[in-house]
């Protein structure tokens, strides 16, 4: 049976400010619901992604900016760090960890600046909402083997297709670099090579 992960509660203490400061990175309002003055429900989205995040009142018995370690994706961690700049939000320094493998818990380990081969999921960058709830964006642009089924590939969003071909575009420029000759196949070449980049296979020759 799929389990798939559908909301986050992360808990505040002014609704409205919050729903400003999210609605303000651009993350689409999906519900704003209130049953009297103790309940209210509101529900926002990330660009891009499938799960969603709810705040409100009496939703969750945590603390306001109690929750830590929230995690989201890119492909591009300075472009995102620009963009949350511009929204209003203060992003950290882009840093990837001492150990490698994942980031420390708060801000232990951070070495400045992206991963040292840019390798897909090593750079990270953090922030955090008005009552300090903090979120970490992850740069992820080639899955692990076996991380998804190749047979269900898909793009969230066109900034996600069009940084998807756009690699693809670099990597077929190598490709053609290599053999000496244009590809007149360079379609199936992309189609190959954007699959297998997210599924974490064996890319086109």
């Amino acid at each position: 049976m799929d389990m798939k992960l559908e909301v986050v509660v992360v808990p505040v203490s002014d609704v409205g400010r919050a729903k400003d400061f999210y609605t303000g990175l651009g993350w689409r309002l999906d519900a704003d619901f209130e049953a009297g003055p103790d309940f209210r429900v509101v529900q926002v989205t990330p660009p891009g992604s499938p799960a969603s995040v709810i705040f409100g009142t009496s939703v969750t018995d945590q603390a306001p900016g109690s929750a830590r370690g929230l995690q989201l994706i890119v492909d591009d961690i300075a472009a995102a760090r620009t963009e949350l700049r511009a929204k209003g939000a203060d992003p950290s320094e882009v840093f990837h960890d001492a150990g490698g493998v994942f980031h420390h818990a708060g801000t232990d380990a951070r070495v400045p600046g992206p991963a040292p081969d840019r390798g897909s999921y090593g750079s990270f960058l953090s922030f955090e909402d008005p009552d300090g709830n903090g979120w970490i964006l992850q740069e992820v642009t080639a899955r692990r083997p076996g991380r998804l089924d190749p047979s269900v590939t898909a793009f969230s969003s066109t900034d996600d297709l069009a940084s998807a071909l756009r690699r693809a575009a670099a990597a077929h420029g190598e490709h053609e670099a290599r053999t000496g000759e244009e590809d007149a196949n360079w379609p199936d070449w992309y189609a190959a090579y954007m699959v297998s980049e997210q599924a974490g296979t064996e890319p086109p020759k």
